[in-house]
């Protein structure tokens, strides 16, 4: 059993239907709030009475205590555990647009940066996100926080292995997109009405070797200021919602992608 915590998380994961929820906590101080913060409540506990879901009112250090942190805002929910997809499951969903566009993720271990990027991921219209089974932070309630409640609506896969689910992408017409400071062209300078997967790397660390290599393009962010690159949450929004743009234009061009640039070494966005 996992634990949620937060009015859009909670809201959120009775929307997408998902996964069943074995109850949900209210607090008392909560339940007893101002009128725009009944109003928020209502939502859930409509939602909780529509899917046949238990509601108990318990004082708010209960329901801190099931969280683990002071931040739920009032609401709690325990639902069952996340079934993960395949890769073979995001190839064969219908995509958002004519062209799928995935986001596979090389040791993101930061909670918060997961969160944003399935948050950025899920404004964004990416039809899928693939995380290693090691090296990742758990899709948790911190997780669920910090996306605000977008990691139950975004197709998320887990694999054993990125760099052989890249592989198999590749082999089913998909460009692999790395994300490398010291890549070309610029994201900008990209081509995106085409199958493809951008693989962000680890803070600091970047992408791993084999993972670089098995890259077909390696993009940059161009960064007029001191430093050499952004927060990978943030680097992966720019990418992504630019992705977005040329993907939503009608009538886009076909494609005309660049030569695959060589991979080289530095750190990642």
């Amino acid at each position: 059993m996992e634990v949620l915590y937060g009015l859009h998380p909670v809201e959120e994961a009775l929307r997408a239907g998902g996964r069943r929820l074995e109850y949900v906590l209210v607090s008392r101080e909560r339940s007893a709030g101002r009128a725009q913060t009944d109003d928020r409540t209502a939502r859930i506990l409509e939602l909780c009475r529509a899917a046949n879901v238990r509601v108990s009112i318990e004082p708010k250090d209960q329901l801190t205590r099931i969280a683990k942190t002071d931040a739920h805002q009032g609401v709690v929910a325990a639902v069952r555990e996340r079934k993960f997809l395949t890769v073979e499951d995001l190839l064969a969903a219908k995509g958002n647009f004519d062209r799928k566009f995935f986001l596979a993720l090389d040791s993101v271990e930061d909670p918060h940066n997961l969160g944003a990027l399935l948050r950025s991921a899920d404004g964004a219209g990416v039809d899928g996100v693939i995380l290693p089974e090691r090296r990742t932070a758990p899709i948790s309630g911190v997780v669920a926080k910090t996306s605000a409640g977008a990691s139950e609506h975004v197709p998320i896969a887990r694999v054993t292995n990125l760099t052989r689910a890249l592989e198999q992408l590749k082999k089913a017409n998909t460009w692999i997109i790395g994300l490398d400071e010291r890549g070309t062209p610029d994201y900008t300078d990209f081509d995106f009405n085409a199958d493809c997967c951008l693989v962000l790397g680890a803070e600091g660390s970047g992408l791993h070797d084999l993972v670089k290599k098995t890259c077909d393009h390696l993009l940059r962010i161009p960064m007029a200021g001191s430093v050499s690159s952004l927060n990978v949450s943030v680097a992966g929004a720019v990418v992504m919602y630019e992705a977005l743009r040329q993907r939503s234009k009608p009538n886009a061009a076909p494609p005309v992608q660049p030569k695959p640039a060589k991979p080289r070494k530095g750190l990642g966005s």
